[in-house]
């Protein structure tokens, strides 16, 4: 009797092993535009911003007050004149040896003043003149010029995402216009016959397509622009041709579901036949099947522009079909693909310690993400049931549990946690 060789398992990645290798296989994007600076909250800067001006631009107040000369105050109780009133935007005129000058937070502190005396530590008097109750250091309550930010420093680095602060901080150095990424595109869509959109009627066996509202949503919170393919027919011939049309005009193609070993379906062929694929196995729960591969772009028509990262293919990665295992999946594996195209350098997610408030005796072999949030004790608790189907554990936690590899947890013991709002920022 003769038996057929079999071909021995692959073994599985580790996490930071597949994001290792999509990283080093997603190309950053190129192509550029300018943005008003109130219009480019955030969008990826693709070149730095300097400042054209020190920030401050001269020596100011910080306090409402009166500027003097620290020589002209050598005991508390010095009275003298105020000779000059400077609000904020004004400039005054040299400050006279033995006088003050009344000054607004923000004002120009004058030529031959070097202290400021806040107007609780002063009493105005009849006549123009004021009481200095207090003997001031010298530089007393004065910011001064550059201090913030100096005349040609740089002020946030290319590849910086822009904050509402960030776009302050542009702002108060001059930048009216900021050069940026253009926005990764990113083509969804999904495959099954089984599937339904909501408002639709439910058959017998079918089910609606959550997950294209989720990976939607997690695309546009990541500052893409999305190309919605929607549902593409169970068949070979429809699935290629999504995949070309996809091709022609994102950077990415996503997809769920059809990515476990052994499993029939057309989108694993479709993929082959317009590129290529590889099929992993990441050893995290949940998710573990994974699909990466790259998708041809057809030659555009003549006189057409193409509408996408540049070269001869599209990334394309397939996540699981479980509405958890792609939710996770999504932010621990695509999120760093989608900052890798803008420029934006992979980070860890950071995590924190927190004390667990549940017992985890039976440990997976795998690194187990487990759904969680703090309790009112302000120990971590568990959604009841871990499954990578039970999508509202995922609505109901605010963070995922960092689990090692056969690892277990007893109540009280300090573990890794990592928030959604960590995951989830663009």
């Amino acid at each position: 009797m003769t038996t057929t060789p079999t071909t021995p398992a692959r073994p599985m990645l580790s996490l930071d092993q597949a994001v290792q290798q999509l990283l080093a296989a997603t190309p950053a994007l190129a192509e550029t535009e300018r943005l008003s600076t109130f219009d480019a909250l955030g969008r990826v800067l693709a070149e730095d911003v300097r400042s054209l001006l020190d920030v401050p631009p001269h020596d100011n107040s910080s306090m409402d007050g009166y500027a003097l000369r620290v020589a002209d105050v050598a005991a508390v109780g010095i009275e003298m004149p105020v000779t000059q009133r400077i609000a904020a935007g004004q400039v005054g005129g040299v400050l006279e040896a033995g006088s003050a000058a009344r000054i607004f937070t923000g004002a120009p502190v004058p030529s031959g003043a070097d202290a400021i005396v806040m107007q609780e530590q002063c009493e105005a008097l009849p006549e123009g003149r004021v009481r200095i109750d207090a003997v001031p250091e010298p530089g007393a309550w004065i910011r001064r010029r550059g201090e913030d930010v100096r005349e040609g420093s740089v002020v946030l680095p290319r590849g910086t995402r822009l904050t509402p602060q960030a776009l302050g901080l542009a702002a108060s150095v001059g930048a009216a216009t900021l050069a940026v990424l253009r926005r990764p595109r990113v083509a969804l869509f999904s495959t099954g016959d089984e599937l339904v959109m909501p408002g639709e009627p439910l058959p017998p066996g079918a089910i609606y397509n959550s997950n294209r509202f989720t990976l939607r949503a997690l695309l546009q919170a990541q500052g893409c622009e999305v190309i919605d393919l929607g549902i593409v027919p169970d068949r070979l011939d429809p699935t290629r041709e999504a995949l070309r049309r996809a091709a022609t005009s994102s950077d990415l193609i996503l997809t769920c579901g059809g990515v476990s070993v052994g499993e029939e379906d057309h989108l694993k062929p479709a993929v082959q036949a317009e590129g290529r694929l590889d099929l992993w196995q990441i050893a995290i729960k949940p998710g573990k099947p994974l699909a990466f591969g790259a998708v041809r772009r057809p030659e555009p028509a003549h006189g057409t522009v193409r509408r996408d990262a540049g070269g001869g293919e599209a990334l394309f990665i397939g996540l699981p079909g479980n509405p958890v295992s792609s939710f996770v999946t999504f932010l621990l594996c695509v999120r760093p693909v989608l900052l890798a195209l803008q420029g934006v350098a992979h980070a860890e997610p950071r995590a924190v310690d927190a004390v667990a408030g549940f017992d985890w005796p039976r440990p997976d072999r795998r690194r187990e993400f487990l759904r969680a949030r703090r309790g009112a004790d302000g120990r971590l608790e568990l959604f009841p049931n871990q499954s990578s189907g039970v999508l509202s554990s995922a609505v109901w936690a605010e963070g995922l549990v960092d689990n090692p590899p056969g690892q277990t947890i007893a109540r009280g013991q300090t573990v890794r946690f990592i928030a959604f709002a960590e995951l989830l920022s663009p």
